[in-house]
């Protein structure tokens, strides 16, 4: 037998893919654990101790859950951070006070339904954290829309609640009779709770910038961008999910086309809409308050970008991120709830294989076109 029939016969062939990127699935899935960890951080901070177990519960039920579907397809897969990750972006989607077995089934759920009863990492069609939160909101939406006030206006960090700042928008404006200039002025005008962080270096701003240019600002906006403000515990601090995005960025980790659109998309659907509420009429919405509030950012940096449910062209990503940006828009300003980052995600999840139908790259050797002799 000649040497090249013997390396035929040696030759292994494999499905796709042949071609392999440097990184590999556990250093993604940990990259992006690492820069969660100062929102994470923060998060623990603001609202104490019992944040920090909500995540060490929602991790553990995730590895947990992960270990068990390892045992029963023979397949050990926690090792590469998925589930790690999965666990920290579902405990990251809860209130500080939500009771311990919330977490714990959203992470199961995520981990055991969404994930291994499609066949495990890469064939599930939905972002497993994403599902597990919708799964507990619409179960036991007491426990999921119950919010813990932060350190900055609750400094004992006593039992004391109050509402998110859309939260306490949606509610406000179902009597509103006119009067505020906007989301912001509103919740001013309301008493919503300020930091004395954020009314001292509005002050200052007003006093020595905006005031001189004929444009002050109302007080809050620097609570909504650093942090101060009830919410999920991850999801309150957009500066550093912003700062953690930055390596993803720099590493390849994410491309551009999904966060972007998706924050653009909303973001000029605000502003076009979202002052007809307070008689602004169109292009007169507060694009800032928007986007620094809510899950936005959270979930456009972090879930939307998600790998295995996200379209494999950057057209089509494109396509995902301002789909997703519409049904939040549509969901948050025209819906029953005052939140919509995580069904909006969802919905386009479904729509990914039909993306991927339409604008996905033509397998080799087949040609969409016909070329003309």
């Amino acid at each position: 037998m000649s040497e090249n029939a013997t390396m035929e016969k040696q030759r292994l062939m494999m499905t796709s893919p042949q071609l392999h990127h440097q990184d590999s699935t556990a250093k993604i899935m940990w990259a992006v654990s690492i820069c969660l960890l100062p929102a994470s951080a923060w998060g623990v901070y603001v609202f104490g101790i019992r944040a920090l177990v909500v995540l060490i519960v929602s991790i553990a039920a995730a590895v947990a859950g992960e270990l068990a579907a390892a045992r029963i397809f023979k397949k050990i897969t926690v090792q590469d951070g998925s589930a790690f990750l999965t666990g920290l972006l579902v405990g990251l989607n809860m209130p500080a006070g939500v009771p311990l077995f919330i977490p714990i089934i959203a992470s199961l759920f995520a981990i055991l339904v969404v994930k291994w009863s499609f066949g495990g990492l890469g064939a599930n069609w939905m972002n497993p954290a994403l599902a597990g939160r919708v799964f507990v909101f619409f179960s036991w939406t007491g426990g999921m829309t119950t919010w813990q006030l932060p350190r900055a206006l609750n400094p004992s960090l006593d039992a004391v609640t109050g509402p998110t700042p859309l939260g306490f928008l949606k509610t406000g404006m179902m009597d509103y009779t006119g009067g505020a200039s906007g989301p912001m002025d509103f919740l001013n005008q309301s008493g919503y709770a300020r930091s004395a962080m954020d009314t001292a270096w509005t002050g200052w701003l007003n006093e020595h910038i905006f005031t001189g240019a004929g444009k002050p600002v109302p007080g809050g906006y620097l609570d909504l961008f650093f942090g101060n403000i009830p919410g999920s515990i991850g999801e309150i601090s957009t500066f550093l999910l912003l700062l953690g995005a930055v390596y993803l960025f720099i590493k390849k980790i994410i491309t551009w086309q999904v966060p972007v659109t998706y924050i653009v998309s909303f973001g000029v659907l605000s502003w076009i809409f979202g002052g007809l509420k307070f008689g602004g009429g169109f292009f007169s919405g507060d694009i800032i308050f928007n986007l620094f509030s809510g899950g936005l950012m959270l979930g456009a940096l972090y879930m939307a970008t998600d790998m295995v449910t996200s379209p494999l062209t950057g057209k089509g990503q494109i396509i995902f991120g301002i789909g997703a940006g519409f049904f939040t828009f549509l969901i948050r300003f025209y819906g029953s709830f005052p939140e919509g980052v995580s069904l909006a995600i969802i919905l386009m999840n479904i729509f990914v294989p039909l993306i991927n139908r339409f604008t996905g790259p033509d397998r080799f050797g087949i040609a969409r076109k016909a070329v003309p002799s």
